[in-house]
């Protein structure tokens, strides 16, 4: 499959489509999965033009692992949870649907079941609110 520059991450990336940003520099974006399955649920992307893990360049690749890392903590401490799931998924059988190299961070409590992705859209204001806790546990 060719890499399609009109999925929604490329979209975001170019700024033809809004995002709650959280975290960005010169190889990813970090911002709010607008379908969340939990709150906080955070998506990381390389801003190289890939699909999935199979096809991307392992420098932007290792540059992107860095920023997940540094999201996750910052989501663990923004939303006081005792644990982070990270997933990342290739291809249709594996239930990726935007065909864009990208991590999910999803903050974990015991007790707390994750809903159905792609569910519905979040309130905007509730995940402009979760970006800024974020970003604040990142500075």
């Amino acid at each position: 499959m060719a890499y399609d520059s009109d999925n929604i991450f490329a979209k975001i990336l170019r700024g033809e489509a809004p995002a709650f940003k959280v975290f960005e520099d010169e190889y990813s974006l970090a911002f709010m999965d607008v379908m969340p399955q939990v709150p906080g649920h955070t998506l990381v992307i390389p801003k190289d033009p890939t699909e999935d893990i199979f096809n991307a360049d392992p420098v932007i690749l290792s540059h992107t692992m860095a920023t997940v890392q540094t999201v996750a903590a910052a989501v663990k401490q923004a939303f006081e949870v005792p644990g982070i799931m990270l997933a990342q998924l290739n291809g249709p059988a594996a239930g990726q649907t935007v065909f864009h190299l990208h991590f999910h961070i999803l903050p974990r409590t015991d007790g707390i079941d994750l809903q159905m992705h792609a569910r519905g859209m979040a309130d905007f204001a509730e995940l402009e609110a979760h970006a800024e806790r974020i970003r604040a546990a990142i500075t």
